[in-house]
């Protein structure tokens, strides 16, 4: 499978660091947020990759390259709006292709295992969505997981959307290139019964402020070694 980094946002939440950087490319521990990315869907065999770009978007290139030297091959989506996120994927499903991808948010860390990620059979199932515990900022939560392994909206306790996922082009058929948020489509496919999921209990943060960051920055930088 291919993957898509979903790296185009403004960062708002991360002011003033992201000023002048975009936050995929904020430092912790050893490598940028993107880099941790990359390196992780690289071990899991993933390695054909595309990343959306807008705020101060062409600093990523630059900094990434090709992605030869992460053992990958990078192409990249440039927005020249941001188009959020089912907006962003569908201007980049030419370099998608047809079959399955994952989708990974670049500002999130995780020891998730992204080879366990499966193929979709288009079939019964457009989207497979990863589901953590709730952390206190958010805890509501945004989606019920049933026994049967189906993700819901009608239903509790609900967990939250790690922004990892898989997802199939044919859960955007229909779709030209607009500005438009993913929950929506995620929603009317889970009511045709066409969203599954999983339930992740690991490491997994939303590094959404510059004291999240700096936690994470500390810990990484303690214990874990540079990679490249």
């Amino acid at each position: 499978m291919k993957a898509m980094i979903l790296a185009a946002g403004h960062g708002k939440r991360m002011l003033p660091l992201t000023e002048l950087t975009p936050k995929p490319l904020l430092k912790a521990g050893a490598h940028s947020l993107i880099e941790w990315q990359i390196l992780k869907l690289a071990k899991a065999g993933i390695r054909d990759l595309v990343i959306n770009l807008h705020h101060l978007g062409e600093q990523i290139p630059a900094a990434l390259g090709d992605g030869s030297r992460y053992g990958v091959h990078i192409q990249y989506s440039v927005e020249n709006e941001l188009l959020e996120t089912a907006g962003g994927i569908i201007n980049a499903l030419p370099l998608l292709g047809t079959e399955e991808f994952v989708v990974v948010n670049g500002d999130v860390w995780t020891d998730y295992d992204f080879s366990l990620l499966k193929p979709l059979d288009p079939a019964s199932a457009l989207a497979h969505l990863v589901l953590v515990p709730n952390a206190p900022h958010h805890p509501q939560g945004d989606f019920y997981l049933g026994a049967d392994g189906r993700v819901s909206d009608n239903a509790d306790p609900r967990y939250t959307f790690s922004g990892i996922s898989v997802l199939h082009p044919q859960l955007f058929a229909g779709l030209s290139v607009q500005r438009l948020a993913l929950s929506p489509l995620l929603r009317q496919a889970m009511a045709r019964q066409m969203v599954t999921g999983e339930y992740f209990t690991g490491d997994w943060q939303d590094i959404g402020s510059p004291e999240r960051l700096k936690a994470l920055e500390c810990r990484l930088s303690n214990t874990q070694p540079a990679t490249l």
